[in-house]
């Protein structure tokens, strides 16, 4: 269900109650929703997710994104949302693709090795090429 990027952060596809109820098992304590309002009629309204996580004592934030790509805000609240404590934290969207590049493109510019969060993501499942060029220009340059 939940796909481990590091010992610390996961990714996974569209969440529901419960995946929360699982989340709170497993010791997570952000979740960060990674998908737009209204993507796609089945998924789970982010407001509902937010009142579950709240419910379970598991802090929320949404950061969407869209399939048009990554602005800058977003890598940065990425970054933020990261930097929130030392607890473990779920990012999800459609399939866990764009949380897991969004993750990408924070951990570089914070100085993350290119290579080892493309091996990271690789064995949760995930490739990051489509924005690997955008990794090794933050990891080169962090903040």
């Amino acid at each position: 269900m939940f796909r481990k990027l590091t010992d610390r952060i996961y990714a996974s596809p569209q969440i529901g109650l419960a995946e929360v109820a699982a989340a709170k098992d497993v010791g997570i304590t952000l979740i960060v929703n990674n998908r737009p309002e209204g993507e796609s009629d089945d998924q789970t309204p982010g407001e509902t997710i937010a009142a579950a996580a709240s419910a379970a004592g598991i802090a929320y934030v949404a950061i969407p994104v869209t399939h048009s790509g990554f602005a800058e805000w977003q890598v940065k609240a990425m970054v933020d949302a990261l930097g929130q404590g030392d607890g473990k934290v779920l990012a999800y969207c459609r399939s866990g693709t764009r949380s897991t590049l969004l993750w990408a493109l924070a951990e570089a510019s914070r100085g993350g090795h290119p290579g080892v969060l493309a091996a990271q993501a690789e064995a949760a499942g995930y490739d990051i090429t489509p924005v690997r060029a955008l990794v090794d220009m933050l990891a080169a340059n962090p903040t």
